[in-house]
């Protein structure tokens, strides 16, 4: 099937450097969002969101003429689906790839090919975006027009390098729709594009980000375990890791970002049994406040009165600028709960639900305990020396690990997961 024209609905982290990736191996590509003011800055030239290399790529892509930012979708050969999928008390919320369905609904036609790229529950392709089709055109999913399912295997900070480069899953409602959507990806993606079944495919992105959210779950379990025995949980980590078949994460504040902290309750939510999976969300869920209540233990210790505390990351992930569902924000309540004032600084955002972001400087003065919660590289350029006489109490607590207690020598230091310092 040749595709002269794509429509890409949801021009967010994924549908954004699809649709430029796209429309610069030679595809007309109609850009679509619900959102107008983000239609209107692209229309400007301007990406709404940071990620290296995309607005190169993009504006490279406008300028051709290859992508195009519609108000409404017309007809097109393919639409790919990339819009959010938040989950909702443990529940997958379906309802944007619903209404996106419902549009392509008015202007499909036969011969068509409709990919669905957000995480989504098992069933969903067939039984949401096929059925929604069907009953609103009559047009037979897999006969009528082609339909397959095809997650995207990105990390923020390298998504344009690994949209390209990472293999991909493919997986059709029947053999001709995983052979169309083949042809359709093979214009940008050089990754191994790995054919399979849409009902299958749902599971193995589930799978994927089920199987992060354990592994990080023991991580910061151990953590907890080390911290009540008295022992390093990173010495522990270390020296567990020169087994040739044990590769122990790194503990830290708690899971965020759009994929691992939400995608197992779609799992969950259709098993009947998926007790390790719970049980992982459980332990992660729970971090932010087993860090924030070891901050207040310091503050306790030292019983400081109207304690304020300066929270240095408040991304999900380092060196990046996205916060969503970042376990920073827990952290922030949970001390906040308790009346103390919290402070965020961050280099790559400027609010942070609602509240500004402060500089460093800012952030620090008058301050009782510095908390890291992000290992941000920019904290790697921070002087301790001038630093120090800025803040009312020389204290520290690094949940990150990658914090060198030598090198902030003017103050007391405590971490999670440390022998020493433990609160």
């Amino acid at each position: 099937m040749k595709f002269n024209k794509v429509s890409v609905l949801g021009l967010g982290y994924v549908g954004l450097p699809t649709a430029a990736l796209l429309a610069t191996s030679g595809v007309t590509v109609l850009g679509y969002d619900i959102k107008p003011d983000v239609r209107q800055k692209l229309r400007s030239g301007n990406t709404h969101i940071s990620e290296p290399g995309l607005r190169v790529v993009f504006q490279a892509a406008l300028e051709s003429g290859q992508l195009k930012i519609v108000d409404e979708l017309t007809d097109a050969d393919g639409f790919i689906i990339a819009v959010p999928t938040p989950v909702e008390k443990g529940r997958g919320d379906l309802s944007f790839v619903e209404n996106a369905t419902k549009s392509i609904a008015k202007v499909i036609k036969r011969g068509n090919l409709v990919v669905l790229e957000s995480t989504v529950t098992p069933g969903t392709t067939k039984n949401l975006v096929g059925a929604t089709i069907k009953r609103l055109t009559n047009l037979e999913p897999g006969k009528d027009f082609l339909l397959a399912y095809c997650p995207e295997r990105v990390l923020p900070g390298r998504i344009l390098q690994e949209m390209v480069e990472n293999d991909r899953v493919i997986g059709g409602i029947n053999e001709s729709s995983t052979k169309s959507a083949y042809e359709l990806y093979s214009h940008f993606v050089e990754g191994k594009l790995l054919l399979t079944d849409c009902t299958t495919a749902e599971v193995v992105k589930l799978a994927e980000n089920s199987f992060r959210d354990i592994n990080i779950a023991f991580a910061n379990e151990l953590c907890r375990v080390c911290e009540t025995l008295g022992v390093s949980v990173w010495d522990v980590i270390k020296l567990a890791n020169h087994h040739p078949r044990v590769k122990i994460l790194s503990p830290g504040v708690g899971v965020g970002g759009h994929c691992i902290s939400v995608d197992p309750w779609m799992l969950i939510e259709v098993a009947e049994k998926a007790e390790l999976m719970a049980t992982a969300r459980k332990v992660n869920d729970e971090q932010p406040t087993y860090v924030a209540q070891n901050v207040l233990n310091i503050l306790k210790k030292y019983k400081i009165k109207k304690p304020i505390v300066a929270v240095f990351g408040v991304t999900y992930k380092a060196d990046v600028d996205d916060v969503r569902n970042s376990p920073t924000k827990m952290v922030g309540l949970n001390l906040k709960e308790k009346g103390v004032e919290v402070r965020f600084c961050d280099p790559c955002v400027k609010e942070f639900y609602g509240e500004k972001v402060m500089s460093v400087e800012d952030a620090v003065k008058g301050a009782d305990i510095i908390v890291f919660a992000v290992a941000h590289s920019a904290w790697q350029k921070l002087n301790p020396a001038k630093i120090a006489p800025l803040v009312r109490r020389r204290l520290i607590y690094d949940a990150t690990g990658t914090e060198d207690a030598k090198h902030w020598k003017q103050f007391k230091f405590f971490g999670l997961g440390h022998r020493s310092g433990k609160p």
